[in-house]
């Protein structure tokens, strides 16, 4: 009786050890990276300005705001919608960091569902940081889920019924990019959503980007996807990509695809919606360990041997896909949609003071990063 009473104790001590360390290990999710405020950024707002149902919660997000000398377009970056996409939310810092507007408004919401930056997708094995080295020292960021955290919003629903009728997986219910519109007094995800579309409403926002990435099997990489409104200024950014020799395909949204951005806010706005993709190996089904390297080199064997026998939608050797060319990508793609439209509209969207897309390559995305 002695020993067991002994061992039940050597056991429950053991419990609460890893219960205090996995708990304090949660929890450090919750707090939030550190992003400089540039010298073009004029003005933070947050999110729950444009929705007040979210002030105060986890979904509530900060909204940066780089307005010009000179009135102009305008345009929405998101990042973070998907928060293990770090190229989109890494692209969406370097903007608030180095961005320069000469005309038009620029606004930049790097953690556009906040909730999915704080835990990481269960049986992944996925780390829950990674480090960037800057001039100034050690920068880390955070690598989240694709959805909502459940402790904000539970439980899924056996299927998720959008508010046009279509019906998808449960899970899908905390993933913003099928919540568009939103609704004011729907689900948690649902009020995201709805903030970001009166954000654009409100301010009258003349185009959106939604960053994204996608694992190297998946057929809709290294893409622009574009509402039909604004597949002008695409075709036109796609053409001045492949001149700077930069690949870069251009999708049509699809109209019967409901609650994704690049469809629902070009149909419930007058913005013109947009999505861009890069590759992303550390979130494929494919890959091998998924750790700090594989994020940040982009490198993985698997992946080669995947592409050797043809099952990628991407190329794919030694050299990987690392997170400095994908924030490249991304970079390089505001700027000619920027472009784009400035060329064919009277009112200008100029943005300056932006890296090269062979400087990011050559220098690491840490050089741009304060």
């Amino acid at each position: 009786m002695k020993g067991n009473k002994i061992t039940a104790s050597i056991l429950l001590l053991s419990v609460l050890v890893c219960t205090f360390f996995t708990g304090k290990a949660f929890k450090e999710m919750w707090e939030k990276d550190l992003i400089v405020q540039g010298d073009g950024v004029t003005e933070i707002r947050m999110l729950s300005d444009y929705n007040p149902s979210i002030k105060g919660t986890a979904g509530d997000t900060e909204v940066y705001v780089m307005k010009g000398a000179k009135d102009g377009a305008s345009m929405l970056v998101l990042g973070g919608t998907h928060a293990n996409e770090p190229s989109g939310y890494l692209t969406a810092v370097t903007l608030i960091e180095n961005a320069q507007i000469e005309e038009g408004t620029l606004y930049v919401i790097p953690r556009a569902n906040n909730s999915a930056f704080t835990h990481n997708d269960p049986q992944e094995g996925a780390p829950q940081f990674f480090e960037i080295a800057t001039e100034s020292g050690i920068r880390r960021f955070t690598f989240g889920s694709r959805a909502t955290n459940p402790i904000h919003q539970w439980p899924d629903p056996d299927v998720y019924v959008h508010s046009s009728g279509q019906k998808l997986s449960g899970s899908e219910t905390r993933n913003l990019n099928r919540g568009y519109p939103g609704d004011k007094n729907g689900s948690f995800t649902e009020q995201i959503c709805f903030g970001i579309a009166e954000l654009i409403r409100t301010e009258k926002i003349t185009m959106e980007m939604d960053l994204h990435e996608a694992s190297p099997e998946y057929p809709v990489i290294n893409a622009l996807v574009s509402h039909e409104k604004a597949m002008n200024i695409s075709s036109m950014a796609i053409i001045d990509l492949q001149l700077q020799g930069i690949n870069m395909g251009i999708e049509p949204s699809p109209v019967n695809l409901r609650g994704l951005s690049h469809r629902e806010l070009g149909d419930a706005t007058e913005t013109l919606a947009m999505l861009m993709e890069t590759a992303n190996p550390s979130q494929g089904r494919l890959r091998g360990k998924t750790n700090e390297e594989l994020i940040l080199t982009g490198k993985d064997k698997f992946y080669e041997k995947a592409f050797k026998a043809g099952r990628l939608y991407v190329p794919f050797d030694s050299l990987g896909h690392p997170l400095e060319v994908r924030v490249g990508r991304q970079i390089v793609g505001i700027l000619s949609v920027a472009k784009a439209y400035s060329d064919q509209n009277e009112a200008n969207l100029i943005i300056k003071n932006l890296p090269a897309y062979d400087d990011i390559v050559e220098n690491g995305v840490g050089a741009y990063l304060n």
